[in-house]
């Protein structure tokens, strides 16, 4: 075992865990997580829960109280994954008062079926904030054409934020924009700048999956030679965004009211495709500032095996764009890429809801007690 991941958070980059459960909370092994894997956040998403609630039995007794009370599944759901993220964010405590609020966080998502209602977001945000009623919290809205206004409107009323599924560059620009006009807007309002949080979830690995899947089709010499090198150029740029994007004469006003920096945070790094090492998307994208949210599986190859060697981001750019060149060369759109991967991540995650709302809904018929 090396110390990998230690290198890694000495390098600037924040260790997230992308799971949660009742067993990992209620077992210790999220504590043990933070103690000896240098884990400082968590993300969740309608997919980990929908899968943590229909495995095992760690949520039957909470669950046979909704049943008793005869709630909604609509309610039961947020009962439940509030109540995780809650718990999560008690465990998370001491990591958000030493780091000063920047980590010891913990993600939940508004209900990704609203992701192209504004208002809807905006409403959502708000409840998710009161229920969880935690310092530690990051509301997550996608960052769909709609999300943007709600993005600034949370952020203007002092909810932190962690803004998901990100995949192109201009999207990206356009969801800092959206930050920067919510502190602006939390300014006016004399809200304290320094108690807004904020991350910015660029996905990774999905960008591998598209672009592989076209290259694949083409079958040339040329398309194999630009096969796995799209997602981590990509993401580097995302980084050349932020350090133009935080070191402008707009941000440095914000700053000189204590304002924090949104990090950019990577996001699907679990290498999906057997063929490139499982750490590639912790190895190549070692930067300063960022966060990256690592599935378990990747958070022990890393620790086992990671390849660490100081930041693999700044001074990469130019070869950067000349990947993404190569890709564009052989006729494979960026721009129908990044709009088919959000349209998909949008659909994924409510699907993912709706399984969730099935299966607490089983649950719930399961443990309906008999009257008496």
């Amino acid at each position: 075992m090396t110390d990998a991941l230690k290198r890694l958070s000495d390098e600037g980059v924040a260790i997230w865990l992308d799971d949660l459960s009742r067993t990992r909370i209620t077992s210790g092994n999220l504590a043990e997580l933070i103690d000896q894997q240098h884990v400082v956040g968590v993300t969740t998403n309608p997919s980990i829960f929908q899968k943590a609630i229909s495995q095992g039995h760690g949520y039957d007794s909470q669950l046979a109280d909704l049943a008793a009370r005869k709630v909604t599944v609509e309610e039961a759901v947020r009962m439940i994954t509030t109540a995780d993220v809650r718990d999560a964010a008690d465990i998370l405590r001491p990591v958000f008062d030493s780091t000063q609020g920047q980590d010891g966080r913990v993600s939940i998502e508004v209900d990704p079926r609203l992701a192209h209602n504004t208002v809807a977001t905006i409403a959502e945000a708000k409840q998710l904030a009161w229920l969880v009623d935690r310092p530690n919290t990051l509301i997550k809205i996608p960052a769909t054409r709609a999300g943007l206004p709600a993005i600034t409107e949370t952020i203007g009323r002092g909810i932190s934020v962690n803004v998901t599924l990100i995949f192109s560059l201009e999207r990206y620009r356009e969801v800092m924009d959206a930050y920067l006009a919510g502190l602006e807007k939390a300014r006016a309002a004399g809200l304290d700048l320094s108690k807004i949080h904020s991350v910015a979830s660029f996905f990774v690995s999905r960008v591998d999956t598209e672009i592989d899947k076209r290259l694949d089709a083409l079958g040339t010499p040329e398309a194999k030679a630009a096969r796995g090198k799209a997602a981590v150029a990509n993401a580097r740029l995302a980084y050349e965004a932020y350090e133009e994007v935080f070191s402008s004469d707009r941000w440095a006003a914000l700053d000189r009211a204590q304002a924090n920096k949104q990090r950019p945070l990577w996001a699907s790094t679990g290498v999906k495709d057997p063929a490139y090492k499982d750490t590639l998307y912790v190895d190549d994208l070692v930067a300063p500032g960022t966060v990256n949210t690592m599935p378990e599986a990747t958070l022990d190859a890393t620790a086992d095996h990671g390849a660490i060697t100081g930041d693999t981001v700044r001074g990469t750019y130019d070869q950067a764009r000349a990947d993404l060149a190569a890709v564009a060369a052989l006729g494979i759109s960026y721009d129908d890429v990044v709009q088919v991967l959000e349209d998909e991540g949008v659909e994924k995650f409510a699907v993912a809801w709706n399984d969730l709302l099935k299966s607490t809904e089983a649950e719930l018929k399961r443990l309906v007690p008999s009257e008496g």
